[in-house]
């Protein structure tokens, strides 16, 4: 039975490793669209019926603007790139929802939401693009799909844990199975870091390709550090996101070649 485990974790590596466009990340994802993207649809839709639409109509239409441009410039680059089915896959849509609360996301298939709480944060509108850039590279880069993937690979993991100590002394067993507990969960905590980054420097390729400035993906942030201010913080490695200090110090480290990488490809589009 273990041995059974072993191999079903290595061929679900095998079968489902793929790399990421522009930043040429290895990813295991064996989760099809197919599966995902009507619940993810579906999901959404429920979520609209449920929270209030923001009434102030001109910030709303700035949302969809951006994001318009924004989904625009990356359909342009996958057809460009062989990824016309994934491409057509894409059911863009972006509102704006009335809450305080600082957040955004994008559901798997394009399917944005912005709180009207995060808009002081972006205080402008390349800091909405900076901020729509982020949530559109979660789903080009498929994270969601990712992040389900490696939690079944988690679960089979546990699951050849306890196998192979089933034999054992129980407090050994115990041991065991508590190490792997913590080791996996800061490891998954560590995936979405890495997530984070990823979608920052495809989201600042975006939102160049689509005509904004990217200095201000860099003072989305310093403004969140502002807000957040000097107290009590947990340790990064203990955070399902960078730290504040660490997006700020990485985004301005990238944005030379983020601008040279959306050059080049907005000329490929360009050209072809």
């Amino acid at each position: 039975m273990k041995k059974i485990v072993s191999l079903c974790l290595v061929a679900l590596m095998m079968y489902g490793c793929s790399t990421v466009p522009i930043t040429g990340r290895k990813r295991i994802n064996f989760v099809k669209d197919s599966q995902v993207l009507p619940m993810s649809f579906a999901q959404y839709q429920g979520f609209l019926k449920e929270n209030k639409l923001s009434k102030d109509v001109s910030k709303s239409a700035e949302i969809k603007n951006v994001g318009a441009k924004i989904s625009k410039a990356v359909d342009r680059f996958m057809r460009a790139n062989g990824m016309t089915s994934e491409a057509d896959s894409y059911r863009w849509e972006f509102n704006l929802i009335e809450d305080e609360t600082i957040n955004a996301w994008c559901m798997p298939g394009g399917k944005v939401v912005f709180y009207t709480g995060i808009l002081p944060m972006c205080a402008n509108t390349d800091g909405i693009a900076a901020v729509m850039g982020h949530e559109v590279a979660h789903a080009f880069a498929k994270h969601g799909q990712e992040r389900m993937s490696t939690g079944t690979l988690q679960q089979l993991g546990g699951a050849g844990v306890m196998l192979a100590t089933g034999n054992k002394d129980p407090k050994k067993a115990q041991m065991w199975n508590m190490a792997f507990g913590i080791s996996s969960q800061l490891g998954m905590l560590a995936f979405s870091r890495s997530h984070e980054n990823e979608a920052d420097k495809l989201g600042m390729v975006f939102m160049i390709m689509a005509g904004y400035q990217p200095e201000e993906a860099v003072n989305v942030w310093i403004r969140m550090s502002q807000r957040a201010g000097s107290g009590n913080k947990p340790p990064e490695f203990m955070s399902t996101h960078p730290s504040n200090e660490s997006r700020i110090k990485n985004l301005r480290a990238y944005m030379p070649e983020a601008t040279a990488l959306a050059k080049k490809f907005n000329a490929q589009m360009i050209g072809n």
